[in-house]
């Protein structure tokens, strides 16, 4: 990813409404917990199929350089993997989410920020300027708090929550639409806050982000498809590089697309990057999650008989 010229934040103010009255699953009242969503068991697509590339390329002028270049490759073959129930994280991580990580544990803060501060009025953006060691040092400390197994998501986590069990270019279809998510074609120029466009540009799931305003680490290596959780030794001389995906609010719709994938260092940080969380679930968790989910199941059927 090229990096563009520096954007102004607004550092002139900072935000002191820092609200920490939100119910945790001890029920004490300081830790703010990212709201998640239940992906089910089953098997998910990765990946663009020749289908889909046919389809870009009669309706997006770009996608002939792209075919031309060889530059769908690294998203191909498209194909299946089999994932346990995990929960994904519904909105990327906030600043004020990543605040409380800082001030509880005297880590480092993100090149944007003045002391201890996010700039006024970003409470609800997504934190930027985090590497994967920041993002993995997040989860790990909220596991200390909370015992809830958070992990940064792996690429194939990721697109299941991003397309579900559909083919889908963009969480919400095939056709892009700049009024569903925040890229170049947005004209925002800067993030927007999480959930911004929602419900308009959710996935299936339910999962708000997933295309535009920051690209996301995963905690997978950048190698060839079919996806393997457990990549081969790097090669004399490789360069160790992890999988981000989404696109961002700087970036044209091309990268905000589910599939594509881009490879940067683990140390890389950017005002362009940042990530959501994922958790794994023990067994009862599943059990009461799909007890939860196929009761929606019948009331929604139910609603759409009256």
């Amino acid at each position: 990813m090229n990096r563009p010229p520096n954007t102004p934040h607004h550092l002139d103010d900072f935000d002191d409404d820092v609200d920490f009255d939100i119910e945790s699953k001890n029920g004490e009242d300081d830790i703010l917990l990212p709201p998640m969503v239940y992906v089910p068991a089953g098997e998910y697509i990765l990946g663009t199929s020749k289908k889909q590339v046919m389809v870009l390329y009669e309706n997006e002028e770009w996608a002939k350089e792209w075919i031309d270049d060889g530059m769908f490759y690294i998203e191909q073959p498209n194909h299946r993997v089999k994932l346990d129930a995990f929960e994904m994280g519904r909105f990327p991580i906030t600043n004020a989410l990543y605040f409380q990580f800082i001030w509880d544990s005297n880590y480092r803060v993100p090149k944007d920020w003045i002391g201890f501060r996010y700039p006024e009025g970003y409470k609800e953006h997504p934190v930027v300027n985090v590497s994967l060691d920041d993002a993995t040092a997040y989860c790990e400390w909220l596991n200390k708090q909370t015992s809830l197994n958070y992990h940064v998501p792996t690429e194939a986590e990721w697109e299941a929550s991003a397309r579900g069990n559909r083919y889908l270019i963009y969480p919400w279809g095939n056709v892009f639409d700049p009024w569903r998510c925040n890229t170049a074609e947005s004209r925002k120029g800067e993030t927007t806050p999480v959930g911004f466009y929602s419900p308009a540009g959710d996935s299936p799931l339910g999962v708000s982000d997933m295309a535009g305003n920051v690209w996301e680490w995963t905690c997978s290596r950048l190698i060839e498809y079919p996806f393997n959780p457990n990549p081969p030794a790097l090669k004399k001389g490789e360069m160790e590089r992890f999988v981000v995906r989404g696109g961002a609010w700087y970036y044209s719709r091309k990268l905000a697309r589910i599939a594509a994938r881009e490879g940067v260092l683990r140390n890389y940080y950017t005002a362009f990057l940042g990530f959501r969380v994922a958790r794994s679930l023990t067994p009862k968790e599943v059990e009461e999650k799909e007890r939860q989910r196929k009761e929606q199941e019948q009331k929604r059927l139910e609603n759409e008989k009256h």
